[in-house]
């Protein structure tokens, strides 16, 4: 059934569907309205699950550690300063492969205070050993919650569902809400073989020396690494029962490109107009949509960009001292093969700052008329001197 929902709403919708049992959280703008919604629902039955208002971030995921150790569906949703907060018990959480959810609404991080969109909260916990997906709208944001939780249970780590504050999170769109007969039939009850149980008692979780602990690290990757095949199934599967499917990554005019901006969240959007426009008028561009960050699809992205001649990375996040963190990764993928394009790592729309078409049109012609990229990051609409806040 169409309904038209809030971004955040259409996550809140997706929890409901997956009937999760446990849910912690604590409210931080902007992800309160997907907390606030499945308390709703939580009160008015039409969610039979356990929700607990606890002090802090650390706290929510403290809690769901444990509610997950026992063998429940679990979920969260923070932001920014919130994830922060959690970062020691993320790892936490992957290393003792627990399929927790947690919605992330991409927030800059302070200071200075600023509470819109801005990728680094979640790109600087992408060592924790959590599966990362990004999302473009709100269609995507509840197609990606319910496949996560099949993903997680599927190969036993995390996922982090990451949408962008307000121009996603707060925006209303119509979004296909599942039937729940439907959804029960793709994501049956949770049923783990191993958990706590009073019946059955059992450690977990010990004192892991360093004969075994190597080993445990690499089972994790291990894990990481056959999430991407899993991912694909379960998104292959998802669209026999819903029609909608999404891939790793979104290869738009990429087989001819010789240029191909390289976006994720909700810039994608901007620039599929950008690349239809320019289209018309005759340039070679393409986009890749990068909806998969962790594990990093690396055979998909050299499947599509080795052919062109240059790549137009844009990041709304930055990893300072260093460049744009996708930028990052997509040169680590491309440097050991003898031809590939040159990466132009482009950084805008920090701390919520609109991505013009036109910006993405002036990117797209600096980057077409350059030989060679002027340095590692090239930071786009600048104000110089900054205006009064």
């Amino acid at each position: 059934m169409k309904k038209v929902v809030e971004g955040s709403h259409a996550v809140s919708e997706a929890v409901r569907l997956c009937r999760v049992q446990v849910i912690s959280a604590y409210p931080i703008t902007p992800q309160t309205h997907i907390v606030e919604r499945l308390s709703e629902f939580c009160s008015n039955g039409s969610l039979k699950a356990k929700f607990l208002r606890v002090e802090s971030e650390h706290s929510a995921m403290a809690a769901l550690i444990g509610a997950a150790s026992a063998g429940v569906r679990t979920f969260t949703a923070t932001s920014s300063q919130g994830l922060a907060l959690m970062h020691e018990l993320l790892h936490w959480a992957s290393g003792a492969r627990l399929p927790i959810v947690m919605a992330e609404v991409n927030r800059a991080l302070a200071p200075g205070w600023n509470i819109w969109t801005d990728q680094t909260d979640s790109l600087a916990q992408r060592d924790t050993g959590w599966i990362q997906i990004y999302c473009e709208d709100a269609q995507e944001a509840l197609d990606s919650t319910i496949q996560a939780y099949k993903l997680a249970e599927t190969v036993f780590l995390p996922v982090m569902v990451i949408l962008d504050a307000f121009f996603l999170s707060h925006t209303y769109e119509p979004v296909d809400i599942p039937d729940q007969s439907d959804v029960d039939r793709f994501l049956p009850p949770f049923r783990p073989s191993f958990r706590l149980d009073t019946r059955a008692p059992a450690a977990f979780n010990q004192l892991s020396p360093p004969n075994v602990y190597m080993e445990m690290r690499r089972d994790l990757q291990d894990a990481m690494e056959s999430a991407l095949h899993a991912l694909l199934s379960i998104d292959d599967e998802y669209r026999s029962f819903f029609g909608r499917s999404y891939g790793a990554v979104e290869a738009v005019h990429c087989d001819d490109a010789d240029i191909i901006f390289v976006t994720s969240g909700t810039i994608s959007s901007t620039c599929r107009l950008v690349v239809e426009k320019l289209r018309r008028d005759g340039e070679k561009i393409g986009l890749l949509k990068m909806r998969l960050f962790r594990p990093f699809p690396y055979s998909l992205v050299k499947q599509w960009t080795l052919k062109a001649r240059k790549l137009a990375v844009i990041d709304r996040n930055f990893s300072f001292g260093a460049s744009g963190i996708f930028a990052q990764e997509i040169r680590a993928a491309l440097c050991n093969e003898p031809k590939r394009p040159l990466v132009f790592g482009y950084v805008a729309g920090l701390g919520g700052r609109d991505v013009t078409p036109e910006l993405l049109e002036e990117i797209y012609w600096k980057t077409k008329t350059s030989a060679h990229p002027e340095s590692e990051s090239l930071w786009m609409g600048l104000q110089h001197p900054a205006p009064a806040a």
